[in-house]
């Protein structure tokens, strides 16, 4: 058993604890709180002057998945062949030995949603994943865990500028979708049948249908994100706003709809007409008006080791600090499914959780530690703990 003692400690489902105790067994979290009883033969970490965090959570990345300057041997972002793939799976693209995964440990980041790009209409499955081991499905904490889609600048640019075939326009995307989510309903009356010929795309989008799979849907500029709202009400499917850049512009539409958000890259640059109206200022706006909001990467396009930079923008942006930590665990755990396992230190979890210097908010804080089901999987050289 591993015993944490004298921690300034965020559980982020209950409030902050000072001089608090975790007792760590088989990579479970046995007990979080203070005056809790340590059994003698507890390997003790006393971290006093230190603080302690669940390991981050970031519902949008491409860890694994989308090289960095390796060219076109390692890129596997966008299978480009056609705009409707949503047949294809993250999970036989991910590469555990890609350094962006020892680059979200060094940061704290445990797990992580990777997948596709979004250059096509549905671009496959996405998948959650621990950020530690040598072989993919043992990393897997849900998968599939979405559709991914896309709406907006990249589909167009994609198909109808470079390949000179629909969709050309925001027209023909919200058109390709809706043809596609007919042909899931189809396909599914066909089952019920015994007359449907198996499908392998057509399976992923009746699990969209059927409620059992979210429809990711990367939607930056406003009317993208109420399109994506009105295909969802006409389908009856959930989705995930992914980016939400102008979703200020129509926070309280997206909080009636009641829809959550992944927010971000918002450490970036306008890298494109839809991004224009980018601003640190759109997740206290979405939280204040009642959206479900997840801080995000979209690693590469911010690198994950700026993570605790992205958040502690946000709250110097209006943001309250509490909103932003478990915008960082707990809330993209419970947009992703996994709110049972990650997400917040409580009995029962998994054991990932952080050691940090001090406040992860405070850019000169530093990630000692971090563990993931109890294992050290990060130790910042001549640091504690030993």
């Amino acid at each position: 058993m591993l015993a944490i003692i004298n921690a300034n400690l965020y559980p982020i489902s209950t409030s902050k604890m000072t001089g608090a105790t975790m007792l760590v067994e088989n990579g479970k979290i046995i007990a979080v709180g203070q005056n809790i009883a340590i059994p003698n033969d507890a390997e003790r970490i006393d971290a006093a002057t230190c603080t302690i965090l669940p390991g981050w959570v970031d519902a949008h990345t491409h860890v694994g998945l989308w090289g960095e300057a390796e060219g076109h041997a390692s890129y596997d972002g966008n299978e480009s062949s056609s705009p409707i793939t949503p047949q294809v799976r993250g999970l036989d693209a991910v590469n555990p030995a890609h350094h962006s995964f020892a680059d979200a440990r060094s940061i704290g980041t445990t797990t992580v949603q990777t997948g596709p790009g979004s250059g096509n209409i549905l671009g496959g499955e996405m998948l959650t994943i621990k950020t530690a081991g040598n072989v993919i499905d043992q990393m897997v904490l849900r998968a599939p865990s979405g559709i991914k889609s896309a709406l907006g600048e990249n589909p167009k640019r994609f198909h109808g500028q470079v390949m000179k075939r629909m969709p050309s326009t925001r027209m023909g995307s919200a058109a390709m979708l809706r043809e596609y989510l007919i042909k899931g309903r189809e396909y599914m009356a066909k089952l019920k049948e015994g007359k449907a010929d198996f499908d392998l795309g057509l399976e992923n989008i009746a699990k969209v249908l059927r409620l059992e799979l979210p429809l990711r849907v990367h939607a930056h500029r406003a009317d993208d994100i109420v399109t994506a709202t009105r295909i969802a009400a006409e389908f009856q499917i959930q989705i995930s706003i992914e980016h939400c850049t102008e979703g200020h512009l129509i926070a309280d539409y997206l909080a009636e709809k009641g829809f959550p958000a992944c927010v971000g890259p918002t450490l970036a640059h306008r890298s494109k007409v839809e991004t224009q109206n980018l601003s640190f200022t759109t997740p206290a706006i979405l939280h204040a008006a009642g959206v479900k909001i997840a801080l995000i990467t979209d690693h590469p396009f911010v690198p994950i080791p700026f993570y605790n930079v992205v958040g502690a923008l946000a709250t110097a942006n209006g943001l309250p600090e509490a909103a932003a930590l478990r915008a960082m665990t707990l809330s993209p755990a419970e947009i992703l499914g996994v709110q049972a396992r990650v997400g917040s230190l409580e009995a029962g979890k998994d054991a990932d959780f952080v050691i940090w210097s001090g406040h992860p908010f405070k850019t000169r804080s530093q990630v000692l530690a971090t563990y993931i089901e109890g294992k050290r999987v990060y130790q910042k050289e001549d640091s504690f703990p030993a």
